[in-house]
């Protein structure tokens, strides 16, 4: 499937100019087609004006005040390209690749948007139509753009896998069903809940995640391989969580209303863990793999077991002095570990 890199549609909402060098221009050329039949036409690249608008922009972003709050977003970018450049260099064949997914999108909300467009797009929901759709949220939200700037660095700094952001943002399966289901849940806020359902399946499908859209996530997430997770309509996430695969956080029933869980902030939950019901999981506490929590769960306490019990007793649990969700540590509650 080709990617939208220019769209008639979204000219009017945002200016598409593309920062391509011109090595990368030769590399893309000459690595990847030169037809695209699902495109709307498009004019000549300019080399000379696209390398002069990339000296311009760059200059123009390194000197905006350090005060900005959107700077740090702008710094991620530019070292997401400069990755991408750097992984082109290694590896010319990639050079299709990398062009269509980062170097010709001069905003990470471009990026996403084709990107996500891309992963998603079947015979009868077109890439550019979903592109659309995505690039019309990410621009008029930009509390879901600053959202996708923590999740990456969650990722980058907790995650030993993980090597660049630029890698992150390609390959990792989890953060990009998070950035899926943040759409989703804008659009199903906004009660266009057709369009958000419709996501929710996509994501299930191609990414084995199924997050309802009616779920509250915040950031700094990291939902780690995150193959087999499943969050229910009324979940919500708070910030600095990171949960393994197959984790649950389900209803109990056919019960009504509110009834999925509450996770806190600075959470871990082990992979294969089932948390049911409207409990919650309190700041900073640890869910040990394979658990299935029934009941609240204190603030920096560690829960194990089927049915999930705290280490130290209910009347003593043992404390912890660490954020678990940053420690990504899943084995110090035990004494005995085979």
């Amino acid at each position: 499937m080709a990617t939208c890199i220019h769209s008639s549609k979204t000219e009017t909402r945002t200016q598409n100019n593309r920062n391509i060098d011109n090595d990368l221009l030769n590399n893309y050329v000459k690595y990847c087609r030169t037809n695209f039949p699902d495109l709307v036409s498009r004019g000549p690249i300019s080399e000379k004006k696209s390398k002069t608008f990339i000296h311009t922009q760059t200059e123009t972003l390194l000197d905006e005040n350090n005060d900005d709050p959107e700077k740090k977003f702008v710094d991620l970018w530019l070292q997401m390209r400069d990755e991408a450049r750097s992984d082109v260099q290694e590896e010319p064949i990639l050079s299709n690749y990398y062009f269509t997914s980062i170097l010709s999108h001069d905003s990470l909300e471009n990026a996403l948007a084709n990107y996500l467009s891309m992963k998603l797009s079947n015979s009868s929901l077109p890439t550019c139509t979903l592109y659309d759709l995505f690039l019309g949220v990410l621009t008029e939200n930009q509390e879901i753009i600053s959202a996708v700037n923590d999740d990456l660095r969650a990722v980058k700094e907790r995650d030993p896998a993980c090597i660049s952001y630029v890698h992150c943002f390609l390959n990792f399966k989890g953060f990009l069903a998070c950035q899926a289901h943040r759409i989703a849940h804008n659009l199903w806020s906004k009660d266009r809940k057709i369009l958000a359902l419709m996501i929710q399946n996509r994501v299930s499908e191609v990414f084995a995640v199924d997050i309802h859209p009616g779920a509250k996530i915040g950031r700094g997430i990291l939902l780690d391989h995150a193959t087999g997770l499943v969050v229910g309509e009324t979940a919500v996430i708070e910030d600095n969580v990171s949960i393994l695969h197959n984790v649950t956080l389900g209803g109990t029933g056919k019960v009504s209303g509110d009834r999925h869980p509450k996770i806190g902030k600075g959470v871990l939950i082990g992979a294969g863990t089932c948390v049911l019901g409207s409990v919650r999981v309190e700041d900073g506490a640890k869910i040990g793999a394979g658990s299935v929590v029934l009941k609240r769960v204190p603030a920096r306490t560690t829960a194990v077991g089927n049915p999930a019990k705290l280490i130290g007793g209910k009347e003593n649990p043992f404390k912890l002095d660490k954020m678990p969700s940053f420690t990504m540590d899943h084995t110090s509650w035990s004494d005995y570990v085979i």
